[in-house]
């Protein structure tokens, strides 16, 4: 289980076998890539960020106070780097849809002789990335990352209430933009 492990690595970090953050660079890094690309959608800018909040977890390790999973800690610390790091250098602006999608998505045909099930989901995911950042940020977490509404508020620093309101609020601009493609389980299957 990877609780166990990291919290296995972390306490032998602490007692000072830095190699044993290896482990946890590791387990780690991938998913930090891809929250951080979901913020900036730019590979390298996103490996960088997740290098930057992985050199600060290790910096600030011992401050894991272990009242929530280790990876909620870490993405809490790489979201607020993201946050930092995009409100220093913002990343290009996301249109809700190119011209293309647009015509696309008015297209009442039947799903079947219209949209293509990848054009729609790029085009959700899209529109995800383009939502204000306290929507984008709790849907990230919930649907991509696969957190729950606890785990997700501790990352985010919110109570629970804030951010089930968020995720709603979220699902429902989302259901405004995409009528026809947004039901819940097809935001589910989507994000």
């Amino acid at each position: 289980m990877a609780a166990d492990e990291d919290r296995a690595d972390v306490e032998r970090v602490l007692a000072g076998d830095v190699a044993a953050f290896e482990n946890i660079v590791r387990r780690w890094q991938g998913p930090l890539v891809n929250l951080a690309y979901r913020f900036c959608r730019d590979r390298g800018r996103a490996e960088d960020m997740a290098q930057e909040a992985s050199l600060r977890a290790w910096r600030a390790l011992a401050t894991w106070r272990r009242d929530a999973a280790f990876s909620t800690w870490l993405f809490a610390l790489a979201m607020n780097l993201y946050r930092s790091e995009l409100r220093r250098i913002p990343a290009a602006a996301v249109s809700f849809l190119s011209p293309t999608d647009a015509a696309k998505l008015k297209d009442d045909r039947a799903a079947d002789s219209g949209l293509e099930d990848e054009d729609r989901d790029r085009a959700l995911r899209r529109a995800v990335l383009a939502l204000p950042a306290k929507y984008r940020e709790a849907l990230i977490l919930f649907y991509f990352h696969g957190m729950d509404v606890r785990d997700a508020a501790c990352s985010l620093g919110l109570p629970e209430g804030t951010v089930k309101a968020r995720l709603a609020r979220g699902r429902e601009i989302l259901r405004g933009k995409f009528p026809r493609l947004m039901t819940k389980t097809r935001l589910k299957e989507v994000l």
